[in-house]
């Protein structure tokens, strides 16, 4: 394609063979056994279905113009004029190619005896770099739906089909909007008019490649670009050892009418190497360029030339104007400029219809494909951009991560849910009754089991007695569940988050009654409490005070009756010795029962409490500590990806 004013210039230049969609265009190829004239030149008729359009008349002024540059001319025996031929087809203008010919336009790409080229080697670390992309892809397909990593699994897929093509070819397309002279710049710098130019909008209707050097059939054929519309440069030595391994794509344009013409842009762009951006001085601003295609690719800019075309048209010192404009505009859309040395893009301003800069293009273009490095740069730009789209998914800039805190709380709660210090507490309060009745006064407690003769054998107050404490002991379980995924799910990703809580949930179900069953096996083990060792001995002092107010009783009754001498002193000293002694023995092992009860009481709480944290660990935090270890995997992962 080119620029409006390219007709005007046409009998200037005398290049007839190819506007207007005229007549058969002859290409040079590179061998004697290939071509179609006496100057070197084949000849590659139209593959448009529809006939082809010529101007009336014989034309012979172009005829002359087409001989005096060595091109073979034909006359077919075609219609004159284009209007009673049936006009054009879809607006393909390429040459009409018979099955011999089409294998001939193959052969141009790559010759019969060409050896295979070499295969793309990337360098370690953007090895390193896709092996952690394809990791984290792996490990994200069960947590992030298979929109969000398409992206990431396209560069893949790219990455590893351009790393099985040729490493000694670069692939460079020329892209610009309708009427920038892309395709009359493709035409110059092949050397020989290759792609249709003229004021018809579009003009370019499929991408047409032209290779500088064989073996790179393979990087056309992955583009889906038809051996008919392959084709090869003039055959000058100075060109091709400048250009040796440059791979050229013309592209309709991007602002095209037809959906189709847009469709082909979008997605060779997405394949080739590096591109070229032709703009001129009319449309340099368009926001559709700078909206749809430069600004989203701002992080290729090292794999970007930017070129303003038609200069002639501007007078003065308005070129470098508008360039330094386009300067300002790049630099908004966050395109880094290749100035001073530095990566970015390369901006250049020329002529393809004078020729003004066009030397300065080749040689750019020249260093740029002898370095070899514009694929991996292209792929390292690829994986760049996923990670970036990626990165909400991944990275937040918060600390995650369940904290010691957060544990100590979600196993406090649960014990709370279980009752645990209640308890620990029943179990202190049963250890000291069961002292008192063992240490206890007769008297005392043949009163206490008129009391308690209601009462469990064990003393044990039950955990769970009504249905009210049982609906608050699963809300309080709820409540801990909750919390804890809260505070697990703080500062991760919106897709992770969701995975933290979604096993905390389903963790959470039957918690409640799975610690009812543990409270049951962990509590208060039935029968009585343990007795400790100084048990016996309290037991035969409360005995022996017992004995003594027996035997001072009876002494006195004996007395009493007059069976035995009168003698008040001592069975009233006994029987006071026996009254005072056994409450005291009582009081004494109640305060030495203190410190055994405690710890009794303690151990029982304890018991729950870690059989109630055994519970929530095993069904809750578990799963949601993998929640969070497998998103820290991918965080790594990640972060390999972006290279930090």
């Amino acid at each position: 394609m080119t620029a409006v004013t390219d007709q005007d210039h046409t009998e200037q230049t005398g290049d007839a063979g190819s506007e207007n969609g005229e007549g058969p265009v002859e290409e040079p190829v590179g061998s004697d056994a290939d071509m179609g004239g006496k100057d070197g030149h084949a000849r590659v008729e139209s593959a448009q279905s529809g006939p082809a359009r010529t101007e009336a008349g014989p034309g012979r002024a172009r005829e002359e113009a087409a001989h005096a540059r060595g091109e073979a001319v034909e006359h077919p025996g075609e219609p004159a004029d284009a209007d009673s031929a049936g006009g054009w087809d879809d607006g393909l203008i390429a040459r009409r190619v018979t099955a011999e010919t089409e294998q001939a336009a193959a052969l141009e790409v790559r010759g019969p005896n060409a050896p295979p080229a070499a295969p793309l080697a990337y360098d370690a670390p953007l090895r390193s770099r896709l092996d952690a992309l394809r990791e984290l892809v792996g490990l994200s397909r069960a947590r992030l739906d298979s929109r969000t990593l398409a992206e990431a699994g396209q560069v893949l897929d790219e990455a590893a089909a351009r790393r099985r093509l040729s490493g000694q070819h670069t692939v460079v397309a020329i892209a610009g909007a309708t009427g920038s002279g892309k395709s009359q710049l493709f035409n110059t710098l092949a050397g020989v008019a290759i792609s249709e130019t003229g004021v018809r909008r579009p003009t370019t209707a499929a991408p047409i490649a032209c290779s500088w050097s064989d073996g790179s059939a393979s990087l056309i054929e992955r583009l889906n670009i038809p051996p008919r519309l392959r084709r090869r440069p003039l055959q000058s030595a100075e060109s091709e050892a400048q250009l040796r391994g440059l791979v050229l794509i013309d592209l309709p344009d991007h602002d095209s009418a037809a959906v189709q013409h847009r469709e082909h842009v979008d997605r060779i762009l997405a394949l080739v190497d590096a591109v070229i951006w032709v703009v001129d001085p009319e449309k340099y601003a368009d926001a559709m360029l700078h909206e749809r295609y430069l600004r989203p690719m701002a992080g290729h800019a090292e794999v970007m030339f930017v070129v303003l075309n038609q200069i002639d048209r501007l007078p003065g010192e308005a070129a470098e104007q508008v360039l330094d404009d386009l300067r300002r505009l790049l630099d908004e859309d966050g395109i880094a400029l290749g100035e001073y040395g530095e990566p970015g893009a390369t901006v250049l301003a020329l002529s393809a219809l004078t020729g003004d800069g066009i030397g300065e293009l080749r040689e750019a273009l020249g260093q740029f494909v002898t370095e070899r490095g514009a694929p991996a740069r292209r792929i390292a730009a690829d994986v760049d951009a996923a990670a970036w789209r990626l990165r909400p998914v991944y990275a937040t800039g918060r600390r995650t991560g369940l904290s010691e805190e957060a544990r100590e709380d979600f196993a406090a709660r649960l014990a709370d849910a279980v009752g645990a210090t209640a308890a620990g507490e029943a179990a202190e309060r049963a250890w000291l009754r069961n002292a008192n009745r063992a240490c206890g006064t007769p008297w005392l407690r043949l009163w206490r089991w008129y009391q308690d003769r209601s009462e469990p054998a064990t003393g044990r107050l039950p955990l769970r007695a009504q249905p009210d404490e049982e609906a608050t002991a699963r809300q309080r379980v709820e409540q801990a569940v909750r919390t804890l995924a809260d505070r697990a799910s703080a500062g991760l990703p919106a897709p992770w988050a969701q995975a933290v809580r979604e096993a905390a949930v389903r963790g959470s179900q039957g918690l409640p009654e799975a610690l009812d069953q543990l409270t049951a096996r962990a509590g208060l083990p039935p029968g009585r409490p343990p007795r400790p060792g100084w048990w016996p001995v309290a037991v035969l002092a409360q005995a022996s005070m017992t004995l003594l107010q027996v035997v001072g009783g009876l002494w006195l009754v004996g007395q009493i009756v007059g069976v035995m001498a009168p003698n008040l002193g001592v069975p009233v000293l006994l029987m006071v010795a026996g009254i005072i002694g056994g409450p005291l023995v009582e009081w004494s092992c109640r305060m030495a029962a203190r410190g055994p009860a405690r710890r009794y009481g303690v151990e029982a709480e304890r018991r729950l409490r870690e059989a109630a944290s055994g519970c929530g660990r095993a069904r809750v935090l578990d799963p949601v500590a993998a929640e969070l270890l497998r998103y820290r995997e991918v965080r790594e992962q990640y972060g390999r990806v972006v290279g930090v």
